[in-house]
């Protein structure tokens, strides 16, 4: 079997991507998530690393998080890789991306400097088709994150028929793959106990809106 490292967003896409891995018959070994310069949010998604850590210990798995400006993030997540690889004997990385092919070059390519293959099992799949794949397949997953177009009020909703079809209304993405929404999964088949979520309240930066953990 294949022991393979997820890049780990904490997100919908990252997590349906690795449950997908775990059905095609690799073995996740370990967890990475590259957090802001300070190391208190990751990136787009603003999660705590006590959130994270907790996904990661429902996960039963390891998790590395690396604090890294934009300029640095590709030498310190490839750096990292190499760590993972030979720590845990892996020979390749899953991502959650579905269909933008500038995010696969990039991956492809940081992923064989590590010397391992990229996966991306959720790729060119049918951007609606696949949000009700995971609801039906146990992803529980709430935005923690979106754009001044959506607002404040989609904040803290969890996904399910009523929020896709008010996204759709939006003329927003379903999957967010555009970068217009982000979630943090709190519940799917892989973890075995849900996640306890921290109050938070709503905090506006430039253009987007984030739920602030307290």
């Amino acid at each position: 079997m294949t022991n393979i490292i997820c890049s780990w967003s904490g997100g919908k896409d990252s997590c349906f991507a690795l449950m997908q891995a775990v059905q095609q018959g690799y073995r996740p070994v370990a967890l990475l998530n590259v957090m802001n310069e300070n190391g208190q949010i990751s990136r787009s998604h603003g999660l705590p690393p006590s959130i994270l850590q907790q996904q990661a210990a429902a996960a039963g798995l390891p998790l590395t998080t690396i604090a890294s400006s934009w300029q640095d993030y590709e030498t310190n997540f490839v750096t990292q890789l190499k760590g993972l690889k030979q720590e845990y004997a892996a020979s390749g990385a899953v991502f959650g991306d579905i269909d933008l092919e500038p995010h696969r070059d990039w991956e492809e390519k940081a992923c064989a400097a590590a010397g391992l293959e990229a996966l991306l099992p959720l790729w060119q799949l049918e951007r609606k088709l696949l949000v009700y794949r995971m609801l039906q397949e146990g992803i529980r997953c709430m935005i923690v994150s979106c754009n001044t177009h959506l607002g404040e009020s989609f904040l803290g909703r969890i996904l399910d028929d009523v929020l896709i079809a008010e996204l759709e209304e939006k003329g927003v993405d379903v999957c967010g793959e555009n970068g217009e929404f982000h979630t943090v999964v709190v519940d799917c088949p892989l973890f075995t106990v849900p996640v306890q979520l921290p109050a938070c309240k709503k905090v506006r930066h430039e253009e987007y809106w984030f739920l602030q953990w307290e």
